[in-house]
């Protein structure tokens, strides 16, 4: 089955997802990523080809990623390496 396109729907899907299933992830990204250093509050707003944007306490972060992303499945690995890049707690 082939992946399907970064369109908005699909930026969606992901976002509800990470933020209903994944929220520690999704602080983690800000912490690691975002610099944050202590984030109380983190949504994925948008998943776009060159970065995921998060609402962090209330203020919008962009964290880019490390390539420009094809379509959902290299959004799906890309989120599951950094995820497993970051250190350990």
């Amino acid at each position: 089955m082939a992946a399907d396109p970064l369109t908005s729907a699909v930026s969606d899907r992901i976002c509800k997802h990470m933020n209903d299933d994944h929220a520690e992830a999704v602080l983690a990204y800000a912490r690691h990523y975002g610099g944050v250093a202590a984030p109380q509050q983190a949504r994925m707003v948008a998943v776009r080809p060159e970065a995921m944007e998060l609402e962090v306490d209330g203020e919008r972060l962009a964290v880019a990623f490390d390539h420009t992303l094809s379509d959902s499945e290299d959004a799906h690995r890309t989120l599951v390496a950094m995820l497993r890049a970051m250190p350990q707690a």
